[in-house]
């Protein structure tokens, strides 16, 4: 099989590869802007879990083959226009657009990254059992394919009858007793073989259930600030909350909305939308902190933010009983599992 290290050097086989897409979503959700169709640099840095610099180097050294793939800065009236047909909100007077093949172009360019790595090796492992998949693969009612069952039964064979066969033999045989053992050896070799590669293709060909809905997060990324916290105020009305109130803004002291749980304990929430490749610092949290258990009294307080805490400001929310929304579970939580803390 290819090294998945072939595909930072070969343009050619990253360009045979381009159309299988699917592999981004399957080894991690990709969110969309709301066209359903591209991508901003930024998020394209949050997919892969690199800086934005790390991108737009990338951009810079290989601009002509990601343009082909999609990749294109939108200006002036296409800015505008576009704009107005997706919902995104920017001031900035340039837009750059990945579509999802310019993507998974990104991924099979991207050195230091690990989610790129997985995207290589699994696009490689795919086109590898797609060349070597006979066409008249057969499956049964139970969705066990006729290969996927002859695997099984010469595994069973070779554990069950080749290899307590070569272990009488050995122990029989004189003089040759070594011959057997390295043959046995072999045969118990293609034995673990056998079961590595079902394992994989169990793991390559499984639905990924524990997966939020795709296009969450790049919803939430499209937002004002105001849009992002009535958004919050009303996942906290899914969640049984009551008295929601969305008082971000000027004069809020630093508590966006106030609410009560369902079982009556007094509720305030931070909204911060900001960029995914952005952190919440230990000074945000702390200044938080003065506010919600101070001014508001707070018996639930929860910091959501549309990008990652630093390590440090996770430890002093987790000291002062802040709960850290950061952007993994604000991902979960939209897309419907509740927040423990409210349960």
């Amino acid at each position: 099989m290819i090294n998945e290290s072939v595909l930072l050097e070969s343009k050619s086989l990253r360009d045979s590869v381009l159309e299988r897409t699917d592999v981004l979503d399957r080894v991690k959700a990709l969110s969309l802007l709301p066209d359903g169709m591209h991508v901003t640099t930024a998020m394209v840095a949050a997919y892969f879990e690199v800086g934005l610099t790390a991108i737009t180097s990338l951009v810079h050294d290989h601009r002509q083959e990601l343009e082909a793939s999609g990749y294109r800065v939108l200006t002036g009236t296409e800015l505008t226009s576009f704009k107005e047909v997706s919902g995104v909100q920017s001031r900035s007077r340039s837009l750059a657009l990945f579509s999802r093949r310019a993507v998974l172009n990104v991924a099979m360019l991207l050195r230091d990254s690990e989610v790129a790595r997985q995207v290589r090796v699994y696009l490689l492992d795919m086109e590898y059992l797609a060349r070597t998949q006979p066409v008249d693969n057969l499956v049964h009612a139970d969705g066990v394919s006729l290969d996927d069952r002859i695997d099984q039964r010469i595994t069973h064979i070779l554990g069950k009858t080749v290899v307590p066969m070569f272990n009488a033999l050995i122990e029989t045989s004189g003089e040759h007793r070594r011959e057997l053992i390295a043959l046995r050896a072999g045969v118990q070799r293609i034995e673990r073989r056998l079961h590595q590669h079902h394992a994989r293709l169990k793991r390559l060909e499984g639905v990924r259930d524990d997966r939020p809905a795709v296009g969450v997060m790049a919803a939430m990324d499209a937002m004002n600030g105001r849009a992002f916290e009535r958004h919050i105020a009303k996942l906290l009305q899914r969640d049984g909350c009551t008295n929601v109130v969305v008082q971000g803004g000027h004069g809020d002291r630093g508590v966006d909305i106030i609410a009560l749980t369902a079982d009556g304990r007094r509720l305030v929430a931070q909204c911060k939308r900001f960029a995914p490749y952005l952190n919440i610092t230990s000074p945000d949290v702390q200044k938080f902190i003065g506010s919600a258990k101070v001014l508001y009294g707070a018996d639930v307080a929860l910091y959501v933010a549309t990008c990652p805490f630093t390590p440090e400001a996770l430890s002093i929310a987790a000291e002062a009983g802040i709960t850290a929304v950061h952007r993994g579970v604000l991902e979960e939580w939209s897309a419907g599992e509740p927040l423990k803390i409210l349960e």
